[in-house]
């Protein structure tokens, strides 16, 4: 199964996790501005989501990835992207970037 993690500069990011194997990203720009990163990443099993919110002081919320929508293949998550991103005739684009590579350790609670 494949899930897409979604960050807005700014505003919030979703971090990879132990249990999710990243396989592609992109940018979505609106006018040249990038407005959102998106990684479709592999669940290798259950787990929860580190989303967190960049506002002062940052928020950390573990999100249970059942809540996620999944996706049986990764070209399933890319027509989802394409769906999602596409505004008529504005100046949008979706762009592939490098994914990243590794999955951070995780940190203790008590760090």
């Amino acid at each position: 199964m494949y899930v897409i993690l979604t960050s807005k500069p700014g505003r919030f990011r979703t971090e990879l996790v132990p249990g999710l194997r990243p396989v592609e990203a992109y940018e979505y720009r609106f006018h040249d501005t990038v407005r959102a990163r998106f990684v479709v990443a592999e669940l290798l099993h259950e787990l929860r989501l580190r989303v967190i919110d960049e506002a002062e002081p940052p928020v950390l919320n573990e999100v249970p990835v059942k809540f996620l929508e999944k996706f049986e293949s990764v070209e399933a998550a890319r027509r989802e992207l394409a769906h999602l991103t596409a505004f008529g005739g504005m100046k949008v684009a979706l762009e592939r970037v490098p994914a990243p590579d590794e999955v951070p350790e995780p940190v203790s609670a008590a760090a």
